[in-house]
């Protein structure tokens, strides 16, 4: 039984590593982007339309 104490605490240092990686490249992701929308505004727009029109076609 005590064996599996460290592993189980390995697990959850790697599960918050994990999650601390994944809240920074979201956060990259969204500044990527944004700078991608203000250096191209019409293909963002259009992106966004696209967007629009896939949600309102979507079936629930």
């Amino acid at each position: 039984m005590p064996e599996s104490e460290p592993e189980r605490e390995e697990e959850t240092t790697s599960d918050v590593e994990r999650r601390r990686r994944r809240a920074q490249f979201l956060r990259e992701l969204n500044e990527a982007k944004a700078l991608r929308d203000r250096v191209q505004p019409r293909r963002a727009r259009a992106a966004r339309m696209r967007q629009q029109m896939r949600m309102r076609t979507f079936r629930w």
